[in-house]
């Protein structure tokens, strides 16, 4: 997908430091920057502890850059400066919204469907009748009898359309993934990323998808971020950065991805600079 003009959420040399309980500092992201467009797709991916989800937290206000900027459509949504409101955070809240790898965590297991769904609704002053919950339920593939259900009732595919369905009710111009399919089976991946990508092309809704798995990125993002170690080693078109790597840890990465006649040496990760 091809865009132009002005970018719609730009990150701009975000930095994240954590101190560590012996002393010291971790840098946990460090000079991220990163645009997308409306209706765009961009790719977060890394090893384990690449800063990766430290980038996705800042996004949605789960944690305070030290240093940096976050804005969408120009408006600074950045966690953390200045003084800021309930209705502040609930803005960002409106305009980027979260799915998590397990929507047990954020799911509440008293509340069927409907009722969760309609308490994002409200909590963010949208109107919650019937017609709209049944809308949204079917804006991810739900029917009458996963809207009257629980999420222990529910499959681990079902769970996650409904978490994707809930940060869809508010009308979000930016929707974060963070290994939001990584928990699936491949046949259910498959089928959540589909729907994902029928859902950006026809709301506008841009995609933050942070994931370990090079080949969900493959199918989603039309552009990849490529982390270290905190630091962003490439980065540019997916099928560019993911067919033609320009820097060695992004080509360790992609041989780590298990395929036919695959070298386990070159996938070695730990043990290369």
């Amino acid at each position: 997908m091809n865009h132009h003009g002005t970018p719609l959420l730009v990150a701009d040399s975000l930095r994240k430091t954590y101190r560590l309980p012996g002393g010291g500092r971790l840098t946990a992201a460090d000079q991220v920057s990163f645009t997308v467009h409306q209706g765009g797709s961009v790719g977060i991916v890394g090893e384990s502890g690449s800063g990766k989800s430290t980038v996705a937290r800042m996004l949605v206000g789960l944690a305070r850059p030290d240093a940096g900027t976050i804005t969408v459509d120009g408006r600074d949504r950045t966690p953390g400066r200045g003084r800021r409101t309930c209705r502040d955070r609930l803005a960002r809240a409106r305009e980027i919204q979260m799915v998590f790898q397990d929507p047990y965590v954020s799911l509440d297991p008293r509340l069927t469907s409907r009722q969760c769904l309609r308490i994002a609704l409200r909590l963010h002053g949208h109107p919650s009748a019937d017609a709209s919950l049944t809308a949204l339920l079917d804006q991810v593939g739900l029917g009458s009898r996963e809207a009257d259900a629980k999420p222990h009732e529910l499959s681990g595919g079902q769970r996650q359309r409904l978490a994707i369905a809930r940060a869809l009710a508010v009308g979000p111009r930016v929707l974060v993934l963070d290994e939001a399919v990584a928990a699936l089976d491949v046949s259910i991946q498959r089928q959540i990323l589909q729907l994902l990508d029928e859902i950006r092309r026809d709301t506008g809704v841009a995609l933050v998808f942070v994931s370990h798995a090079l080949a969900v990125v493959q199918h989603i993002t039309d552009e990849t971020v490529v982390m270290r170690r905190g630091e962003v080693v490439e980065q540019g078109a997916t099928g560019q950065v993911l067919t033609t790597p320009g820097h060695p840890y992004t080509r360790r990465l992609l041989a780590s991805v298990p395929h036919e006649g695959r070298d386990p040496a070159a996938a070695r990760l730990s043990t290369s600079p």
